[in-house]
C-alpha cells in the first residue's frame, strides 16, 4: 500500500516542477570582435564583471577579432537567439562593413541591448613631438603630403573616417597605417613606427596624464569631460566629429521577456556607483541607451555613411 501511494504521488511531484529553469541557467558568453587590450576589449570586461553581479551567471569574453569585426559579428548574428550568447558592439563598424564591403550580417541580424559607452575620437602624439597642436599637423602636411604616418584600428574605422574628413576639409593627405587594434596602434606610436596615433580618448588619455603622450584635440561635439582642457577639432576649425558608441547586442529573435532582463541588468550596473568608479578609471564616458532609442541612433548612423560612401567611398 505504501509503494502504491509512492508511485500515485510521483506523477504530481514531476507536474510540480518548472517546465524550465529561470534564464539565464547557464554562463553567458560575450563576444568581443576585437583583439584583447584595446578600448572595447577593457569596456566589455569591465561591463561583464559587474552583469555577473546582474544576472547570477558568469559573463565569459570570448575575443574573435579579424576583419575589422566582421569575424566576431558574424559569430554573434548566427549565434543561437536564447540569450546565452551576446556581444559588445561599437560604432562604425557595426554599421559600416555592410556598406563597403558584403558582409555575412547586417544590422538586422541583431537585438540591440542597449549603449553604454560614447567615447569621441582624438589625435595622440609622443611628448616630444614636433607637432604641438592640430594646426601644427595641418601645416606639416600641407608642406609634405603623405609623409606624415597616422595609425587607426582599420578602414573603415571612426578613426580612418574621421582623418579622411580632417583630409578633405583641410585639403591634406597623410599616410594612413591600419592595425588591428588601439592597443597596436598605441604601441605603433610609442615605438615610433608611426607619428600620430588616430584613436579614442578613453584609449590614450592614461599615457597623456602621465606624460607619455600628448592629446592634439579631441572630436566630441564638445569638449570631454575625460579631458576638458583639450580643445575640439570644430574649435580648431575644422567640423569633425567622430567616436565610438560601445554597447550591447544579442542575435535577432531574442525573446522579449530575456531583452527586457539583459537591459534592465545593463541599465543598472550603468547606474551603479561602483562601476562608475570603474568607468571612471578607465576614462570611459558613459552614456546608456534603451534598446529603442540605441536602435534609432544606430539606424541614423547608418543612414549618414550610406551618404558619405555614396560621395567618398573610404577604400584606403
Amino acid at each position: 500500500m505504501l509503494q502504491r501511494r509512492h508511485l500515485l504521488a510521483a506523477p504530481a511531484l514531476i507536474l510540480a516542477r518548472p517546465a524550465r529553469a529561470e534564464w539565464p541557467d547557464k554562463p553567458l558568453s560575450m563576444v568581443v570582435a576585437f583583439a584583447a587590450g584595446g578600448g572595447t576589449d577593457l569596456a566589455a570586461r569591465t561591463i561583464a564583471r559587474f552583469l555577473e553581479r546582474e544576472l547570477g551567471q558568469p559573463v565569459v569574453v570570448v575575443n574573435r577579432p579579424g576583419a575589422g569585426g566582421e569575424i566576431g559579428f558574424t559569430e554573434l548574428a548566427r549565434a543561437k537567439p536564447d540569450g546565452l550568447t551576446i556581444g559588445f558592439i561599437n560604432t562604425p563598424h557595426i554599421v559600416t562593413l555592410p556598406i563597403e564591403r558584403r558582409t555575412r550580417f547586417r544590422l538586422e541580424d541583431f537585438t540591440l541591448i542597449g549603449n553604454i559607452v560614447d567615447d569621441p575620437g582624438a589625435f595622440y602624439v609622443l611628448t616630444d613631438s614636433p607637432y604641438r597642436s592640430l594646426a601644427d599637423v595641418i601645416a606639416a602636411a600641407r608642406a609634405q603630403p603623405e609623409t606624415i604616418s597616422y595609425g587607426s584600428t582599420g578602414i573603415g574605422s571612426d578613426d580612418h573616417l574621421a582623418v579622411l574628413a580632417l583630409e578633405r576639409l583641410a585639403g591634406i593627405r597623410l599616410l594612413h597605417v591600419p592595425y588591428g587594434g588601439s592597443a597596436q596602434v598605441k604601441q605603433a606610436l610609442i615605438g615610433r613606427t608611426i607619428a600620430i596615433a588616430s584613436m579614442n580618448v578613453a584609449e590614450g588619455v592614461h599615457e597623456s596624464r602621465q606624460g607619455l603622450l600628448r592629446m592634439l584635440g579631441q572630436m566630441g561635439e564638445r569638449r570631454t569631460d575625460v579631458a576638458p582642457e583639450i580643445p575640439t577639432f570644430r574649435e580648431a576649425g575644422f567640423d569633425v566629429v567622430e567616436g565610438s558608441m560601445r554597447g550591447m547586442a544579442a542575435p535577432a529573435g531574442l525573446p522579449s521577456a530575456i531583452l527586457q532582463r539583459l537591459s534592465l541588468a545593463v541599465r543598472r550596473v550603468v547606474e551603479e556607483a561602483e562601476f562608475q568608479t570603474s568607468a571612471e578609471q578607465q576614462a570611459l564616458p558613459l552614456r546608456f541607451l534603451g534598446p529603442d532609442e540605441y536602435l534609432g541612433e544606430l539606424t541614423a548612423l547608418r543612414e549618414k555613411y550610406q551618404a558619405l560612401w555614396a560621395r567618398h567611398p573610404w577604400r584606403d
